[in-house]
C-alpha cells in the first residue's frame, strides 16, 4: 500500500462505518474517513492506518476536498430525508475527482418502484453510480440484528420489544459481517459491477429472535405484535422523525409480505467464512440487554 490512503470511508463514525474501519485496521490498510468533527472522533484518529478529513454531506467543497487523491470509496449516510441528495452529491463529485470505484451500503430489495421510501432512495442513487462510468458495487443488507439495540430500553425495563410484522421470517443480518464484506470489496479485486444481497444464514421471525434472545440474556423476552399505526406513534414517541419513522413502518410491511426471508450466501463466498447466525449476535451482545 502507499504511504497515501487511496479509500475514503463516509459514514465512519456510524455502526457500519466503525466497524469498517476496525477491520480495514485489523488488515493494516491505510484509509481516509471523512467525519463531521475532528474532536469529536479522536477514537476513530487513533486506529492504525487511519486519516481523517473534515467533511459534510451538504457542501460540495468539503466533499473535493475529502475526495482528492481517492480511488475507492465507502458510501453510506445517514437514513434521512435528505440521504437522496447528500449520496447524490457525493456521487457527482467523485466522478468529477477522478473515483474509479464506488462501494454504496444500499438495502435489500432495493427498487426504483418499491412502496418503500429506503428502497427507492437506494435503488435512485445506485442508478446514478451506474450511469456515472464509475466501477460499482452495490452492498444490500436485510435487517439489521444491531437494530434490536434500538429497543434496549423497552427490552431493560419491560422484556419486550415491538415490530408489525406478524410471524413472517427474515434473514437478518449481523452489521458486522457487512463490514467484513465492505472491507473486503474495498482491498480486493474481481468486485467490481457487482450486486451482493447480504444476510445471516436462517430466516427467522420476530418471535424466534426473542427465544434465542431469553437464552441467552437468561430471562424471558417477548415479542410483541402491534398494529402499523401503534407503531409509528411509538416509533415518534422514541424520538424518530416522521420521514423516518414512517419508512420503518413501510419496512415493516415489506418483511410482513414475506419478501425478506430468502437466504443469500454472499457473505461466505466474499469472506470465506459463513454468516453469523442471530444466537451468535444474542450472546455478543447479552450484556447489553441486561439490568
Amino acid at each position: 500500500m502507499s504511504h497515501e490512503a487511496n479509500i475514503l470511508i463516509t459514514g465512519a463514525t456510524g455502526s457500519i462505518g466503525q466497524e469498517l474501519t476496525k477491520y480495514l485496521s485489523s488488515k493494516g490498510v491505510r484509509f481516509r474517513a471523512m467525519v463531521r468533527s475532528l474532536e469529536k472522533s479522536q477514537q476513530l484518529a487513533a486506529l492504525p492506518g487511519a486519516q481523517l478529513v473534515e467533511g459534510d454531506f451538504e457542501d460540495a467543497r468539503s466533499l473535493e476536498k475529502a475526495l482528492a487523491g481517492i480511488e475507492r470509496v465507502f458510501l453510506l449516510t445517514n437514513s434521512s430525508e435528505r440521504a437522496e441528495q447528500q449520496q447524490s452529491r457525493l456521487v457527482e463529485v467523485a466522478r468529477r475527482s477522478g473515483v474509479s470505484h464506488i462501494v454504496k451500503l444500499s438495502q435489500w430489495a432495493a427498487d426504483i418502484h418499491s412502496p418503500v421510501r429506503f428502497l427507492r432512495y437506494h435503488a435512485v442513487v445506485e442508478q446514478k453510480i451506474e450511469d456515472s462510468g464509475m466501477a460499482y458495487t452495490f452492498l444490500r443488507p436485510n435487517l439489521f440484528m444491531q437494530g434490536l439495540i434500538g429497543f434496549r430500553e423497552s427490552i431493560v425495563e419491560h422484556n419486550q420489544f415491538f415490530g408489525a410484522v406478524g410471524d413472517a421470517k427474515v434473514s437478518l443480518v449481523d452489521t458486522r459481517d457487512i463490514a467484513a464484506v465492505a472491507g473486503e470489496v474495498l482491498i480486493g479485486t474481481g468486485h467490481e459491477n457487482r450486486i451482493y444481497n447480504l444476510t445471516g444464514p436462517e430466516a427467522l421471525s420476530h418471535q424466534q429472535m426473542a427465544l434465542k434472545l431469553s437464552e441467552a440474556v437468561g430471562r424471558e423476552i417477548q415479542f410483541v405484535d402491534v398494529p402499523s399505526d401503534v407503531l409509528l406513534n411509538m416509533l415518534l414517541s422514541a424520538g424518530f422523525p416522521l420521514w423516518q419513522a414512517e419508512g420503518l413502518v413501510e419496512d415493516y410491511a415489506h418483511y410482513k409480505a414475506g419478501e425478506a426471508a430468502e437466504v443469500s450466501y454472499d457473505i461466505r463466498s466474499i469472506t470465506g467464512r459463513e454468516a453469523s447466525d442471530f444466537s451468535v449476535f444474542a450472546e455478543d451482545y447479552k450484556n447489553f440487554f441486561r439490568d
